[in-house]
Formats: C-alpha cells, structure tokens, sequence
C-alpha cells in the first residue's frame, strides 16, 4: 500500500491579519478610566500632527484592509459615549480616535492545521475530471486562539493537486441573531442545567420558532411571582445567553472563500472555534448544502457546535445537545440513515462512538463503535472526518494517539446499513509523523478533519506538526483492500 505525497501545500501566513475593536485592558469595566484618558489626550493634540496621524494610520490600514474609514469610524462610536462636553470631532480626530481602538490580529500567525476538504459550491471554469475543493482550515493566532478559515484548491484530470492563492484581504462576516426551535432551546437548558420552573414557564410562553427578540417579549410576560423572586436572576440571564450563543454569520456575495474568516462570536467559544469537520450533505428533501461541526473552547470548559450553510457563504452556528454531544471530534455523517442523522464522536474520549438525532441538533449516544486496538492508537482513537460512503461500507478515517503522544492516520470500514458494525481496520497507520513529517508546533502529528473522495482516489488534506498542510493521496479500493476483520 502506497500513500502519495503531493507538492502542494499551505504555511501559516502572519501577513494574513484582520482589524478589529481593542480596548485596553482585559474588560470594558477595567478600562473606563483608561478609555476617557485616551479620548481626552486625542482631543488635546495639535491639529496639525493629528492631520498626519491620522493619515498615516488610514494609509497603512487601506494597504492591508477594506472599508477603512467605516472601520474607524465605527470604533471610534463605540467609545464616543466617554467624550465629555459638546465637543465635535474633526474627520482626523475620528481617525485617529478608531485607530486607538483598533488592532490588527494575525489569524495565523502561530499555525495553520487540521484541514476538512469538501467539494466547492462552485466548479465552474473547469475541465473533464477535475473538481474544485474547499478546504477548511483551523487558523491559530494571537494567544492561540482558533477561528476557522478557508482555501481552494483544483484536483486536476492528471490526478494533481493545486491550491488557489488565498485571498486578501480578508473580509469579516456581518453577525445578526439566529432563530431558535422551543424543543432545541428546552433541550439546550437542559443539557446545561438550566432548566428550571422559570424556564419552564417562559418556554410555555415561546412560539415554536423564536429569535432573541422573541424571548424578551417572553420573560416580560412571566407571572410577578416568578419574576420577582430573588433566585430569579440567573435562569433569566442563563436563558439570555444561551440565545444569544445561536447566531448567522454572511458575507457579502462578491467576497472570495479563502478570504472569509469565521472568529469567534459567543463567549463560549471565546478562546477558540476548534477543528471544523465539513461535509456536504444531502437531506430527506434531496437537498444538498453544508454542515460541520465544531468544538468551541471558553478557556475552561468545550462544547460541540454547529455549522449549516447552503454555500459556504452564508453560515448559521448553534448549539448541540444531548447525551452525544459533549466532547471534541465529532464528524456528521453525509446522508441520513435509516431517516436519521448519524455522527461519530469520542463521547469518552478514547473510543470511537455513534451518535444519533432525529432533527441533527439533539443527539443521543448509540455507543462505542471502535475501540483502540493496535500499538499505534493505545492512548486513543479518533475520527478524522465525515464518514465516505462506498459500495463497500462507509470508509472512516481515524487517528491513533501512541507512545510519544505520536498522531498517526489509519481507517476502519463501517457497514452500509448498520453504521455501528465495524468490518475492517487498520493494523497498521497509513500515514505517521517520521522523517520531515515529524517536527513542528507540536511535533509528532499529522492530522486531518475530512478528505474528499474523487475518480477513485481519496485526497487527504493533512495538518502536520499542528503547523502546516500537506496532501496526500491514496486509491480508495487500496485503502479498503488493506484493512482486517
């Protein structure tokens, strides 16, 4: 059995950064005094070194970023509150007060890992055979701190892989509210121990979909008697928050994929969106679009996530619960089966376990489906990725955590109809971290969330050394023909 490797491949890039609201110090509250000092000293400059401030920083910016001046001017309004008297601020004083309030960050400036291909929503402008991929990447920055990215790439008809230049700059997504199911919402107080008789009352008071909005007008329609009990005040701001952790995420039509850059939004996943798993998925209606899940970190404590977008364009985050969902890695099946949504996941985090849902937001732990086995995998096992359908079975590949906390890739083959019935495995890794594999951020790994299959061949990109990509490529009927009962 033979793994090619190819190429191509994709580096952390610093100069791919974003510019974003600072505010000094740690919190809003801590930084009261600190903002005021910083209008004031503004304020007091002399006109004429404020003009060029304020053209320098704007010319370094628009070199880097679009809508400069809308981004300045939307920090400066956001500390506009702190100005004391009547005074108005010139364009320049505008300027340079955002500017004080605005930081550029490197998405990843300290990694590049842990790719998820799927096929592009776009395979216009191409020849026979060849197919246009897209590759979600998980971007470590400042502090590392994770947040998902993309890139493109071309299978060609010669059975090459090509990766698009990424483009700049990069553009952020305008963020609104998403709406709610009640039984989801029910379900998500649940799961985090929120639901409490107030709860109960308010989600009485819920249509069957409702938006944040919506929720306000319900908690102002609670009985006295609950809302002005003293014990009242955390499952209101619990319930607050758990709706305000759903949300949408859109760019404009006209921003290419490989300059989108889904950050952070919800405090809960405030240190990190972690290790996307796409896959194109088709529904009990036939329709097709995206979904992924990932693993959102608060610096204390993680949680699965969802991710549906019809074009990679357009994306919609929300929480899943369940006994199912609560621990990293989990890869969504591509079709339903048996009319159920199916996943993998690690529940106990060192075997391979399957999830069902009956609506793809509530999911209930099946059990373990995969247990380490081989010297290779004896820390634990894990997916990498959606679950390839074959005429064979569903092909599945792994990683195995070994001695030296070594990652390597291997595959088990699941049956067709009965997902939770293992039918072949890897004895051995198809790929490990040795030779120029092996060193990096963290050395001795290789990694990926999800290949993509195409003429017969399966493409895997893979995250090396939690620092790089690279591709590899192997013919799925030889993948299949090396696995054991």
């Amino acid at each position: 059995m033979t793994i090619r490797e190819h190429p191509a491949s994709l580096d952390h890039d610093p100069t791919r950064v974003v510019a974003r609201f600072f505010l000094p110090g740690e919190g809003l509250r801590s930084s009261h005094s600190r903002v005021a000092q910083i209008i004031a000293r503004v304020l007091a400059g002399p006109a004429a070194l404020t003009e060029r401030m304020a053209a320098h920083v704007v010319g370094e910016l628009s070199a880097r970023h679009a809508g400069v001046a809308d981004l300045l001017a939307a920090n400066a309004r956001a500390v506009a509150s702190r100005i004391v008297g009547p005074a108005a601020l010139t364009d320049a004083q505008g300027a340079v007060l955002g500017a004080a309030f605005t930081a550029e960050y490197a998405v990843e400036g300290a990694a590049l890992c842990n790719p998820s291909a799927v096929e592009h929503p776009s395979q216009d402008g191409l020849g026979p055979n060849e197919l246009r991929v897209a590759i979600a990447l998980r971007c470590i920055g400042e502090g590392h701190v994770s947040s998902i990215g993309f890139a493109e790439a071309v299978i060609d008809a010669d059975d090459g892989w090509t990766f698009e230049e990424r483009a700049t700059p990069l553009t952020l997504p305008l963020v609104r509210g998403a709406e709610w199911s009640r039984q989801h919402f029910g379900r998500a107080l649940e799961h985090e121990g929120h639901l409490t008789d107030l709860a109960s009352a308010v989600l009485s008071n819920l249509p069957e979909r409702f938006s944040v909005a919506e929720l306000e007008y319900a908690l102002l329609e609670l009985p006295d008697q609950l809302s002005t009990r003293p014990d009242s005040r955390w499952p209101t701001q619990a319930m607050r928050d758990m709706a305000a952790s759903a949300y949408r995420a859109d760019f404009p039509p006209d921003s290419p994929l490989s300059g989108r850059m889904l950050l952070p939004v919800d405090a809960e996943e405030n240190h990190g969106m972690e290790d996307a798993r796409f896959v194109h998925f088709t529904g009990a209606d036939a329709v097709t679009g995206y979904r992924a899940t990932y693993t959102a970190y608060d610096g204390h404590d993680i949680a699965p996530r969802l991710i549906t977008s019809p074009d990679l364009r357009e994306f919609t985050i929300h929480r899943l619960t369940g006994s199912g969902a609560h621990n990293k890695g989990m890869a969504l099946f591509p079709r339903l089966v048996g009319d159920l949504h199916l996943a993998l996941s690690r529940t106990d985090g060192e075997n391979i376990s399957l999830a069902t849902s009956i609506d793809g937001v509530i999911w209930d732990d099946a059990g373990i489906v995969h247990r380490p086995t081989e010297l290779w995998e004896l820390v634990q096992l894990g997916n990498c990725g959606a679950p390839i359908e074959t005429e064979r079975g569903w092909l599945v590949l792994t990683h195995g955590v070994g001695p030296l906390r070594t990652y390597s890739l291997g595959a088990i083959l699941l049956d067709l109809d009965d997902p939770s019935r293992v039918v072949g495995r890897s004895r051995e890794p198809l790929l490990q971290p040795v030779s120029m594999l092996r060193d990096g951020y963290v050395p001795r790994v290789v990694y990926s969330c999800g290949a993509i299959a195409h003429r017969g061949t399966l493409w895997i990109p893979v995250g090396v050394g939690d620092d790089r990509i690279r591709i590899f490529s192997i013919g799925i009927d030889e993948v299949i023909a090396s696995l054991h009962p």
